[in-house]
């Protein structure tokens, strides 16, 4: 990888652990680069897939959503990129507990793992041409993973009825998934 990518990866602080504070760095708006993250989670710079899952992980962790924009970040400078949907997918669900003590917690695709909670809300989405649902569980300030459709059905498998709305328990709140077809 070379140019304005490897420019980017050398501003990014490396002697930390977890994710950089991303969200305390301002710097300026640097343009876009021709890098985007595909719908099933596979990122992309100058129309070539990033084979190294260690580079995908670093990207990642700089990610952030500016309003509608999705830029990476660094103290020293923020470029755009194109997300086609949600830049992380959720591959996989643990199920622990059952009931209203029910939690789920999610991996996504680059390793990121946490439970569905007030923090961490699932949302579903249903396209009004093609009624297909599309699920979305919140992975960090205002990211999201798109939850992979064999994890989905899984979580419908756990669905309850409350209220009208089939939906799952997961850290304590009710997610509802759809109307409940009894209604």
């Amino acid at each position: 990888m070379t140019g304005k990518a490897d420019d980017l990866l050398a501003h990014i602080p490396t002697a930390q652990k977890g994710l950089p504070p991303v969200h305390l760095w301002n710097p300026e708006f640097c343009g876009h680069i021709d890098m985007r993250i595909a719908r099933d989670g596979t990122w992309f710079y100058q129309g070539t897939p990033i084979a190294r899952p260690a580079m995908v992980k670093l990207f990642a962790g700089i990610l952030r959503r500016d309003g509608d924009e999705y830029v990476l970040v660094t103290p020293v400078e923020k470029v755009g990129i194109v997300v086609d949907d949600a830049p992380f997918v959720a591959i996989d669900m643990q199920v622990l507990g059952e009931g209203e003590q029910q939690s789920l917690r999610f991996t996504s695709n680059v390793e990121d793992t946490f439970e569905a909670c007030a923090e961490h809300p699932l949302r579903v989405e249903i396209d009004s041409g093609t009624q297909e649902p599309s699920p979305y569980v919140r992975v960090r300030t205002n990211l999201e993973a798109r939850i992979h459709r064999n994890v989905f059905y899984r979580l419908v498998e756990l669905a309850v009825v409350r209220d009208g709305w089939l939906g799952v328990w997961s850290g304590g709140v009710f997610f509802p998934i759809a109307q409940d077809p009894e209604q």
